[in-house]
């Protein structure tokens, strides 16, 4: 599913007093799609953990290589576990929530020097949407934990995706 994002940044927004000139040049299109994970691989040899996020409605893939304490968290997200105490991820979500705010969405938004870039997109009690700059593991631990959606700028997913041939799919 392809999304158009359309906002004036950070939540704000200009009234109907503005002229339309200002109206347009506030206005950035984001073609995004949405993810799922579809799974986890370990591999022990090259000590990675790789989590595989797939389109939605598609066939393209997007490896994440991320560290074993998120792979840990995410795991246990996906099995259900209880957990006496709150992991970090846990603790970040009950945070946002104890603040009035929720979580929107997970943005992965960037690619440099083989580094993926998120952001989490937030809700916060006044409705103004806010942007935190974060790891796309950290983000989707976060996300899963928040049953949010989990979108990947196009251009990003050109770039660094997948198709099933290449996944081993």
């Amino acid at each position: 599913m392809k999304v158009h994002d359309r906002s004036c940044g950070r939540g704000r927004s200009y009234g109907h007093e503005r002229p339309l000139s200002l109206l347009r040049a506030c206005v950035i299109i984001r073609l995004m799609v949405e993810l799922i994970l579809s799974k986890i691989k370990i591999d022990e040899r090259r000590n990675e953990q790789v989590i595989v996020l797939k389109e939605k409605n598609g066939h393209r893939m997007l490896p994440v290589v991320i560290g074993i304490s998120e792979v840990q968290a995410i795991k246990l997200k996906l099995s259900g576990a209880e957990l006496p105490r709150p992991l970090t991820h846990d603790l970040l979500l009950s945070a946002i929530r104890k603040l009035g705010a929720e979580v929107q969405k997970i943005v992965i938004d960037n690619l440099e020097n083989n580094t993926f870039y998120a952001k989490l997109v937030l809700r916060d009690a006044q409705g103004a949407v806010v942007e935190i700059d974060a790891r796309p593991s950290d983000s989707v631990a976060v996300a899963l934990g928040a049953q949010a959606p989990i979108f990947i700028e196009e251009k990003v997913l050109e770039e660094a995706g997948l198709g099933e041939e290449e996944s081993g799919q």
